[in-house]
C-alpha cells in the first residue's frame, strides 16, 4: 500500500470518526434526558406530560425534519449544513442548560432539535459519499449502526452521573465541548461535497409531516388531561388523520417528493420501516417507564438509576459491531429475529415488575432489552436500502433513521396515559400495559425479520430496483436533453 493510500485510509477512518461522534450526540441526546427527568419534574413543577414533552419535543422534530436536512446537505453542501447542524445543536445545548422553566426548556429542546437533525443524514451521506467501494462501506454502516445502538444505551448511564453530581442541566453541558472537537475536526477531515443531482425543496409535504406527527403525538400525550372523548382530543386525531391522507395524495404526484410513497411498494422496505419503529419504540417505552421506577419506586439516586441499566447498554455495546458483522455473514434475518425475541422476552419479564422485584430478574430483563436494540440498527438499515436504486439509499436511510424518531416520540407518548395520576405505590401496576407493548413490538420485529428477508420479497424488491433504475435513467436522460 502507497503512502497515498493510507492516507487516505486514515483520512477515511478520521472522517468516520467524526461522522459518528455527531451522531453519538444526537442519539445519546435522545436518551440521557430520561435520567433526568425525575430532577427535571422536581426542580421545574413539571407535570407528568410536561416530561413527556421534554423527550419528545427532540424526538418529533428530528423525525420530522431528517429527510428534508439530508436534501439541503445535497443542494447547499453536506459539509457546510454539517457545520450549521453541530452550531446549532451547541447552541440548544448552552440554552436548555440555562431554561429558567419548563417552557423555555421545551422550546429549547426544538432549537436543540433542529441542529440534531442536520447532523444524523448528512453525516450519513457523507459516509456513503466517500466510502463507496462495497466493503468498505458495509463495514462503515457496520460501526455506525453499532455507535447508534451504543449512544442510546449509554445515556441513561452518562445522564445518571452528571445529574447526580451536578443536576439535571449538566446532561446538556456535556455536549458542548464534544461537539466544539467534532466541529474542529470537520474542516479538517471532512471534505465538502453536493449530489450530482439535487432533490428539489417539498415544503408542502414538510408542513403536512409535521402536522400529522404533531398533531397525533399531541392528543395522545395531552388526552389523559382532556379526556379521549374531548372535542380537543378528537379534534387533534381528526387533523392527524386528514393530514396523514393529503401527505399520501400529495406525495404521490411529485415527482420528487419528501417521501418516496413508491417506496413502500417494496416488502423489505415497508418491513423495516415498521421494524424500526417497533424498536425504538419498544426502547423509548422502556427507558421512560424504567427510569421513573428505579427513581420514583425503588428510591435509587440517578447516578443509581443510570449504573442498574448497565447490563442493558453493556450487552447493547457487545451487540451493535456484532450485528453489523453477523449481517455481513448470515443476512439480515437472523439478528432480526433474535432481536425481536430478546426484546418480547424482556418485555414479558417485566409485566411483573413491582417494588420487591428480585434485582437478577431486573438484570436478566435489561440484558434481554440490551440484546434486542443492539442487535437491530444494522440490519434495518441493510433490509431497507438493499431493495433500492443506489442513487435512491441515502433517501431510504433516512427514511429509516426517522421511522426510529417516529418510535422514540410514540413510545413516550404511549407510556404516559397509563402512569397518569399514578402514584409510587400504583406504578408498577399501572405499568404493566406499557410492558405488554414492549413485548408486542418485540413480537412485531421478529415476524417482520421472517416477512422482510423472505425470497418471494427480495425477489419481488429485486425486480422493482431494476424497473426503478431504469425510471430513474430516463429522468436524467430527459433533464439532460438528449434523446
Amino acid at each position: 500500500m502507497t503512502t497515498t493510500n493510507l492516507a487516505t485510509v486514515h483520512q477515511r477512518r478520521a472522517l468516520l470518526a467524526v461522522c459518528c461522534t455527531a451522531l453519538m450526540l444526537a442519539t445519546m441526546d435522545a436518551t440521557i434526558v430520561n435520567i433526568a427527568l425525575p430532577d427535571i419534574g422536581s426542580r421545574l413543577h413539571a407535570p407528568l406530560s410536561g416530561l413527556q414533552w421534554t423527550v419528545d419535543a427532540y424526538s418529533l422534530v428530528l423525525a420530522t425534519l431528517f429527510v428534508a436536512a439530508g436534501s439541503l446537505g445535497d443542494r447547499f453542501g453536506r459539509r457546510r449544513i454539517f457545520r450549521i447542524g453541530l452550531t446549532l445543536f451547541v447552541l440548544g445545548s448552552l440554552l436548555c442548560s440555562a431554561a429558567p422553566g419548563l417552557g423555555w426548556l421545551i422550546g429549547f429542546r426544538v432549537v436543540q432539535a433542529v441542529g440534531g437533525s442536520m447532523l444524523n443524514p448528512v453525516a450519513m451521506s457523507i459516509v456513503v459519499n466517500e466510502f463507496r467501494e462495497p466493503a468498505e462501506r458495509a463495514k462503515a454502516i457496520g460501526v455506525w449502526g453499532g455507535v447508534a445502538g451504543l449512544s442510546m444505551a449509554l445515556g441513561p448511564i452518562v445522564g445518571g452521573l452528571l445529574v447526580s453530581a451536578s443536576g439535571w442541566r449538566s446532561i446538556f453541558w456535556i455536549n458542548v465541548p464534544i461537539a466544539l472537537i467534532a466541529l474542529a475536526l470537520t474542516g479538517r477531515y471532512v471534505p465538502e461535497s453536493r449530489a450530482p443531482h439535487v432533490r428539489a425543496l417539498d415544503p408542502r409535504g414538510q408542513v403536512l409531516v409535521v402536522l400529522t406527527l404533531g398533531a397525533a403525538v399531541y392528543a395522545i400525550i395531552e388526552a389523559p388531561r382532556h379526556g379521549w372523548g374531548s372535542p380537543v382530543t378528537i379534534g387533534t386525531l381528526a387533523l392527524a388523520a386528514v393530514a396523514l391522507l393529503a401527505l399520501l395524495a400529495a406525495e404521490s404526484r411529485r415527482a420528487e417528493p419528501l417521501i418516496e410513497v413508491r417506496f413502500f411498494r417494496s416488502v423489505p422496505f415497508s418491513a423495516a420501516t415498521v421494524t424500526a419503529v417497533a424498536a425504538a419504540g419498544a426502547l423509548s417505552c422502556f427507558l421512560f417507564v424504567n427510569t421513573l421506577y428505579l427513581q420514583l419506586v425503588l428510591g435509587c439516586s440517578p447516578v443509581e438509576a443510570g449504573l442498574r441499566t448497565l447490563p442493558m447498554a453493556a450487552v447493547a455495546g457487545l451487540c451493535a459491531p456484532f450485528a453489523g458483522r453477523l449481517v455481513a455473514a448470515r443476512g439480515a434475518r437472523l439478528p432480526l429475529v433474535l432481536s425481536g425475541c430478546a426484546t418480547a422476552a424482556g418485555g414479558a419479564l417485566l409485566i411483573s415488575l413491582s417494588a420487591h422485584t428480585p434485582w437478577l430478574l431486573l438484570s436478566v430483563a435489561y440484558a434481554l432489552i440490551g440484546v434486542g436494540f443492539g442487535l437491530v440498527n444494522p440490519p434495518i438499515t441493510n433490509t431497507a436500502t438493499s431493495g433500492m436504486p443506489r442513487a435512491q439509499a441515502g433517501v431510504a436511510a433516512a427514511l429509516t433513521s426517522a421511522s426510529r424518531q417516529v418510535g422514540m416520540s410514540l413510545g413516550v407518548a404511549v407510556s404516559g396515559p397509563f402512569l397518569a395520576g399514578a402514584s409510587a405505590a400504583q406504578f408498577s401496576a399501572a405499568s404493566r400495559p406499557v410492558w405488554l407493548i414492549v413485548a408486542g413490538c418485540g413480537v412485531c420485529v421478529t415476524a417482520l425479520g421472517g416477512l422482510a428477508t423472505s425470497r418471494q420479497a427480495l425477489a419481488r424488491a429485486a425486480v422493482q430496483r431494476v424497473r426503478w433504475d431504469g425510471q430513474n435513467a430516463e429522468r436524467e436522460l430527459a433533464r439532460s436533453g438528449q434523446p
